[in-house]
């Protein structure tokens, strides 16, 4: 925590040398996000309005991410900082709200409403980060972000105000197939278990129960009787698979497979599913609606 004290107030020390007008309305904004998601949000609302640069790529996972001096220099220059708020940025967090003091820091989880908010069962007064997996409420996350861009630069209004209708058109259709696609499921294979917890948006929103081995956070690691208690639910359930994640070291997951098979189940690995992570840029898992779709995808396969 104390390294991120000390880069701040380099960085603010830094605002108040080189700080310049705003120049959003002659050559566009420059927003920085956090993660990949919320630069896909963005970029599809902005358009050719802004450059828009995600500082966690493919792979990384945000509970963990320690900011880089480059990652500082981008949040230094850019005109608007989005991330998502409710810890998911762990440490960083506190850092990007102080840096709210100089400029324009929108934290999207902020916008969803409390009680439709998941609380955390191990951290107290504190809320499940994961909501891009429940499809309507990330579309609430979006039109909060579109309004603190419009309010920033209101000289493109009705672009951002037709480039997010036209995108949460694209996520209702997206909902309505996810949904669909899921119910094809039996009912008996409806769990999801995956090295740890950011899919409980996905399980309420689509009906199906959700186990991971770590919290909501994995800056704790899984334990041997965090293993045992998940094997024997597997073996009772008669679950079919488990699931990596691509930003979440796999491990763990292997333990439980070994541990199953042991006690004579036939589970097996159904593949690997993007959780605080998009995939390569220019892959279909590159932005939310084909991470969304090969997620889906894979749970289908593996479950059905």
């Amino acid at each position: 925590m104390r390294i991120y004290i000390i880069l701040f107030f380099v960085l603010i020390t830094s605002i108040s040398c080189n700080q310049q007008p705003n120049k959003a309305a002659e050559e566009g904004l420059y927003i920085v996000t956090t993660t990949g998601m919320l630069g896909d949000a963005v970029q599809n609302i902005t358009r050719e309005h802004a450059r828009v640069v995600s500082i966690m790529g493919p792979g990384v996972d945000p509970h963990l991410y320690k900011a880089s001096q480059g990652d500082l220099d981008k949040l230094l220059h850019a005109d608007m900082v989005v991330y998502n708020g409710l810890f998911l940025e762990g440490k960083m967090e506190s850092v990007l709200k102080k840096l709210g003091r100089q400029k324009t820091v929108y934290a999207a989880g902020e916008s969803i409403p409390v009680n439709k908010r998941r609380a955390s069962v191990v951290y107290k007064n504190a809320y499940d980060p994961h909501i891009w997996f429940d499809i309507e409420l990330w579309s609430l996350a979006i039109r909060g972000i579109s309004e603190a861009i419009i309010q920033k630069d209101p000289a493109h209004r009705s672009d951002y105000e037709k480039n997010t209708a036209a995108y949460l058109k694209l996520l209702s259709e997206l909902h309505i197939e996810v949904a669909a696609q899921i119910k094809e499921i039996p009912p008996s294979q409806r769990v999801l278990v995956t090295a740890h917890d950011a899919f409980e948006y996905f399980g309420a929103a689509y009906g199906m129960e959700v186990k991971g081995l770590q919290g909501i956070s994995t800056s704790t690691e899984a334990g041997l009787k965090d293993i045992s208690e998940l094997v024997d639910f597997i073996v009772k359930e008669q679950t079919k698979a488990v699931f990596i994640e691509t930003s979440v070291s796999k491990k763990a997951i292997e333990a439980v497979i070994e541990g199953c098979q042991e006690k004579g189940s036939n589970v097996v690995l159904g593949g690997s599913l993007y959780s605080d992570a998009m995939g390569n840029k220019d892959s279909q898992e590159g932005n939310y609606i084909g991470m969304f779709k090969s997620n889906v995808n894979t749970i289908k396969k593996a479950l059905q």
